[in-house]
């Protein structure tokens, strides 16, 4: 993941990251964390989720994240918690056996290397230690988001700029291959289901929504073989909340739906 853009949106993104807070509840849940576990944040954001976490456990908790502007974020706001915080991807961190549990929550589909991201995981948990994802899944990860994106694709403004872009995310259409690759870096996989998830917005909110993500990658230049700007950015968002507003019923509201995976994998 390309930390910078990330980097960018630090700020406010604690605030403006609605499904991603939302989703982790249910992570949270599943991976049933105790007080005395050792907690890893994998793509920790801001740590909101962290503190949260702090709550569950008095053991050692660890984030991590790609952006240093999150990370700073996440310092700042730690609130005497005893959090350890470093800026590390999940391709360069190298734990050995100290953790009893990973959480890793909207971050599972920014790895560059999910391979080498799982077996780094597995070597940081003890044995019988578990990890946990929540990540967006499927193609069609959000079929609001998509149409505002083919809107892009089409708009003779955006359209031969848009055509270099090369989507940075991993998503599976199953639950088994997502079971196939933990399983590869010698995970066993007891839970593993995608959901569709389905909650009303304004097109305001659901511009939000999409800021406090996927926008890092669609305007990433990182993602294009094209020249992307400022102007093209501005144009971008125009389009994409012309899609939104276009998207809501007559009551003002956007049914906003994100399929997603929820998966815990176990060291054994």
């Amino acid at each position: 993941m390309k930390s910078n853009d990330f980097t960018k949106i630090a700020a406010r993104y604690e605030q403006d990251s609605l499904i991603q807070k939302s989703a982790a509840d249910k992570l949270i849940g599943l991976l049933d964390i105790q007080r005395n576990d050792a907690v890893l944040d994998l793509g920790c954001g801001t740590g909101a989720l962290a503190r949260k976490i702090r709550a569950k456990t008095a053991g050692l908790i660890v984030g991590l994240d790609s952006s240093e502007g999150m990370i700073l974020e996440a310092e700042s706001g730690q609130r005497g918690m005893d959090i350890l915080y470093n800026v590390k991807t999940a391709e360069e961190f190298d734990y050995r056996d100290r953790f009893t549990v990973i959480f890793c929550n909207s971050a599972f589909q920014w790895f560059h290397d999910s391979l080498l991201a799982l077996r780094n995981c597995r070597a940081a948990l003890k044995e019988g230690g578990r990890m946990g994802i929540q990540a967006p899944a499927k193609k069609t990860y959000c079929p609001n988001f998509l149409a505002g994106i083919d809107a892009v694709a089409r708009n003779p403004r955006t359209a031969s700029t848009f055509a270099g872009f090369r989507p940075p995310w991993l998503f599976f259409d199953t639950a088994e291959e997502y079971t196939e690759l933990f399983e590869q870096a010698e995970f066993a996989v007891p839970f593993a289901k995608i959901e569709t998830i389905t909650t009303m917005h304004s097109p305001d909110e659901v511009m939000t929504i999409f800021e406090s993500g996927a926008a890092a990658g669609y305007l990433n230049q990182e993602y294009y073989s094209t020249t992307i700007d400022e102007e093209y950015a501005a144009v971008f968002r125009e389009i994409v909340k012309e899609s939104f507003q276009s998207q809501a019923t007559a009551q003002g509201k956007v049914e906003l739906v994100f399929n997603r995976i929820y998966l815990v994998a176990v060291k054994g």
